[in-house]
């Protein structure tokens, strides 16, 4: 293998170290729980005005399941604004 070779190599690897760094700062991130724990809530709330009074078991296990699909939805709009911000630090 060519020093050239190597050299590039290593460079990809740099790369992708920061990558997995930033996962996981993501994944412990404050940001990341908060924002989960807030759209659990809100469509915990909307769910239940909606069920009112139709109480069924299987329909109310639905709540934490929507509101963890939602939250992983929307939260790629957010993680893109937290990289921005600690790229900025």
């Amino acid at each position: 293998m060519s020093n050239e070779e190597l050299e590039k190599e290593i460079l990809e690897i740099k790369e992708r170290n920061k990558r997995v760094e930033l996962d996981k700062r993501w994944e412990t991130s404050w940001t990341r729980k908060i924002c989960i724990c807030i759209l659990t809530y809100i469509v915990v709330i909307i769910y239940s005005n909606m069920i009112n009074k139709f109480t069924n078991v299987a329909l109310s296990s639905l709540v934490p399941v929507i509101g963890f699909i939602l939250s992983t939805l929307s939260l790629k709009l957010i993680r893109s604004v937290w990289e921005k911000t600690i790229n900025q630090k």
